[in-house]
């Protein structure tokens, strides 16, 4: 209860951050598919050779889907493709875009997302949908603490992979993700597809994505170059909106690297290793955000637990949400905050 009073003053001390709360609560409710936290079961049916093998982002496969409303299980035609180079390069299972009719999806747990993200695990081996837990959580964690965000939701996937005359099903864990199309409808915005340098962000949306990534240790990004994130416009902001947290300390998958794509100065050598990659901006709106964060604290730790039962493996539960804590611990010292934040604010 301290906790919600504490947070329910902050917003109230920090009229901008308040405001951006109002701006999102007043949109329409989601569409029904992120309305819910139960996990969508869904079957697939393609070829994942082919689809990995399709290379043009504008190819789609034919194909269908299958999702259980209720005690129901219920189908719709659907095309697809393999999304992301890495991941169809080094994973058994590619990543997908799903693309819908409108006119079929229409009072189907799919309105109103013609298109759509589904990750899968990468690999096929012990503990592999933990992976995809991790980063789900990812996704989860920057819902609370930054009011413009992805929608996602789990999916428990039947997944029947055609090989030639065979067939060898699968059952695994993924998600959903909303596509930039529906996130700029909800927030009543625009996608800017242009690079705009960081500092002409809006300061305390770039702060609450700088927090997040060293919260979750990902280097794989840029705001700069606009890799792994997206620029949406809306109420006279420009805000990113980061994606894509594989390669996440957080995460942790056999096949992450440090990515150092800015060149900046220092090094780490590990995925697991934390470096601030924000920008300079006026203390005051660091302090702000840094004391939002720590508001949030028990809701985004609450946040790990709701998946504790999902785990495969207990120890990586453990790993994750003793990596969330560590975060934590940075910013309740005042010493480790000025050093590995405040000290490490990029000018270039």
């Amino acid at each position: 209860m301290k906790a919600i009073i504490f947070s329910f003053l902050f917003t109230l001390s920090f009229p901008g951050y308040g405001q951006d709360i109002a701006v999102v609560n007043s949109e329409k409710a989601w569409s029904p598919l992120f309305s819910e936290e139960a996990p969508l079961s869904i079957k697939l049916k393609y070829s994942n050779k082919q689809v990995k093998k399709e290379t043009n982002d504008s190819t789609y496969l034919a194909s269908m889907i299958w999702y259980k409303a209720g005690n129901n299980w219920d189908s719709l035609s659907v095309k697809l493709r393999a999304r992301g180079n890495f991941r169809r390069k080094t994973c058994y299972f590619a990543p997908l875009k799903l693309k819908f009719s409108n006119s079929r999806i229409e009072g189907t747990p799919f309105e109103g997302n013609r298109k759509l993200k589904l990750v899968l695990p990468c690999l096929l081996d012990r503990n592999t949908s933990d992976y995809v837990l991790r980063e789900y959580l990812a996704y989860k964690l920057y819902e609370i603490l930054a009011p413009y965000h992805f929608k996602t939701r789990l999916t428990e996937i039947s997944l029947v992979e055609a090989k030639g005359r065979r067939e060898v099903s699968h059952s695994v864990l993924g998600f959903l993700i909303e596509d930039m199309d529906y996130l700029t409808l909800r927030y009543k915005g625009q996608e800017i597809k242009r690079l705009i340098h960081p500092l002409q962000h809006d300061p305390i949306s770039s702060i609450q994505n700088s927090f997040f990534q060293f919260m979750i240790a990902n280097t794989d990004y840029s705001t700069k170059q606009q890799h792994n994130q997206k620029l949406l416009f809306t109420n006279n902001k420009i805000i990113p909106v980061p994606y894509d947290f594989d390669m996440s300390g957080l995460v942790n998958a056999p096949y992450a690297a440090v990515t150092n794509i800015q060149n900046l100065s220092g090094s780490i050598s590990m995925v697991t290793d934390r470096i601030y990659k924000g920008y300079e901006r006026e203390e005051a709106y660091l302090e702000e955000v840094r004391q939002a964060c720590l508001a949030k604290k028990p809701f985004m730790l609450n946040e790990i637990v709701k998946i504790k039962d999902r785990f495969q493996d207990p120890g990586q539960y453990k790993e994750a949400a003793d990596f969330i804590t560590s975060f934590f611990d940075i910013l309740e010292d005042d010493k480790k905050f000025t050093k590995q934040i405040l000290g490490r604010l990029r000018t270039r």
